[in-house]
């Protein structure tokens, strides 16, 4: 990954070391914004509670309101994705659904295109954003990574889990891929504004004459993925978790393989406003909370994300 970040890219706008196998099988993001109607199936946690104990750390009008509007890219699987009858599902949605219990509130999901969430952090239409963000010092400070000039304000982050990236092909058609350096004379997709998406650019300046690397970015992993699956591209390129969970379960396991080893490792983090201290700092206190308990460990378990855990969360752990 580059500078920006892992899924989740650029600077303005945002996916573990080695990850076991996932076990869980299910389906599975400036154009629009996404389906940002408020959705109830797309909830994490209990109501508001005056028995959770760490409920007195959070902001009174968030505590008012009883809920955390959380701005997500929900078509990363297995992070967060919508199960058959469109409820937000996955990693981020079960850990939500934990910090919920410890704080008295609902997290309510709202689905948008992944470039388009820290804007919509900025604007006030969510609260947090967390979608396998990564972390990273450009979007703490609102740099864009290509540029290195300020596009917005940064957020801070909560961080919870760490991630790498990978390459993947069509299973038995690598094209002679094994790694960044092979794509040169190839195409790839990937999902705009992610740490992907800036691996590529960086590679592709790379290159000798005559053999370009062709980006193709979309607006979600899925329609990378299509695009791979119909030979449109070479290769395609997510957080390894993503693209492990699509290597095992797409097409029963026969449309794509990994190639290569994953890269650039780093945290992913929930995304906050830089006035919303209380907030952020709520959030760190719940994830460490759950952290303590072992809930957090069943978590990752459950969606084979545990070999990036985390033994504490931090402010603002990204590089």
């Amino acid at each position: 990954m580059t500078a920006s970040s892992t899924r989740r890219s650029t600077a303005t706008h945002p996916r573990l070391a080695a990850v076991g196998a996932i076990a869980v099988a299910g389906a599975l993001l400036l154009t629009g914004c996404g389906d940002q109607t408020k959705d109830k199936n797309n909830e994490a946690g209990g109501g508001a509670s005056a028995g959770a104990p760490l409920a007195s750390k959070l902001p009174q009008a968030i505590r008012g309101k009883g809920k955390i509007l959380v701005g997500s890219d929900i078509a990363y699987a297995p992070v967060e994705f919508k199960d058959s009858s469109g409820k937000a599902v996955g990693l981020d949605p079960d850990l939500a659904a934990a910090l919920g219990k410890q704080l008295g509130v609902t997290f309510e999901f709202r689905n948008g295109t992944f470039d388009s969430l820290l804007t919509g952090l900025r604007s006030g239409r969510y609260d947090i954003a967390m979608s396998a963000m990564t972390d990273s010092k450009n979007r703490q400070q609102g740099v864009d990574p290509d540029t290195g000039k300020k596009v917005g304000e940064g957020v801070d982050f909560v961080d919870y889990l760490t991630a790498g990236v990978s390459i993947y092909t069509r299973k038995g058609d690598t094209q002679g891929i094994t790694g960044w350096p092979d794509l040169c004379g190839k195409k790839i997709a990937v999902e705009r504004s992610t740490v992907s998406e800036d691996l590529a650019k960086s590679e592709a300046k790379k290159c000798p004459a005559g053999k370009k690397l062709s980006i193709e970015p979309f607006d979600d992993d899925q329609q990378s993925q299509t695009r791979l699956r119909s030979g449109g591209v070479d290769a395609a390129s997510s957080d390894f978790p993503v693209a492990a969970y699509a290597a095992k379960t797409s097409g029963g396991g026969k449309d794509f393989q990994i190639v290569g080893d994953q890269v650039s490792a780093a945290p992913y983090g929930i995304a906050v406003s830089k006035e919303a201290t209380q907030l952020r700092d709520a959030l760190q206190a719940a994830m460490n909370a759950i952290i303590k308990s072992g809930e957090y460990q069943k978590i990752l378990e459950k969606w084979g994300a545990q070999d990036g855990a985390v033994k504490e969360s931090v402010i603002n752990g990204g590089k």
